[in-house]
């Protein structure tokens, strides 16, 4: 049940991550207080398709701008495409203008 609950709070902040904007796995861990907990956020990712609310994990990248996720959606280039079309551009899987489409919980959300 608590990792329900923490797939949960990960799914909370997904949800608030604008269009054209995108996170880190890490970043969300430290925002929730968990800062060691990357790999789980990345668990909880692969699993939201399964959430009863639309979470957009296309938004969520690991903290060098790759799309290490991307093998969890429909199509291999479909997390690419999701992004492309929030304008966010991607080269060889990578997010080439990261740190200014960055959106970091812990500004933007305050502390959790």
């Amino acid at each position: 049940m608590a990792e329900e609950n923490f797939f949960d709070r990960v799914y909370e902040v997904v949800r608030q991550i604008p269009a054209g904007r995108v996170t880190s796995y890490g970043a969300i861990a430290n925002y929730l207080g968990t800062k060691r907990s990357a790999r789980v956020v990345g668990y909880a990712m692969g699993a939201s398709g399964a959430a009863y609310s639309p979470v957009p994990a296309h938004r969520v990248v690991n903290s060098q701008g790759l799309l290490t996720g991307k093998f969890h959606f429909a199509s291999f280039d479909l997390m690419e495409q999701m992004l492309a079309s929030e304008g966010i551009m991607v080269e060889d899987n990578k997010i080439l203008n990261f740190k200014e489409v960055f959106w970091d919980p812990t500004v933007e959300l305050g502390f959790d």
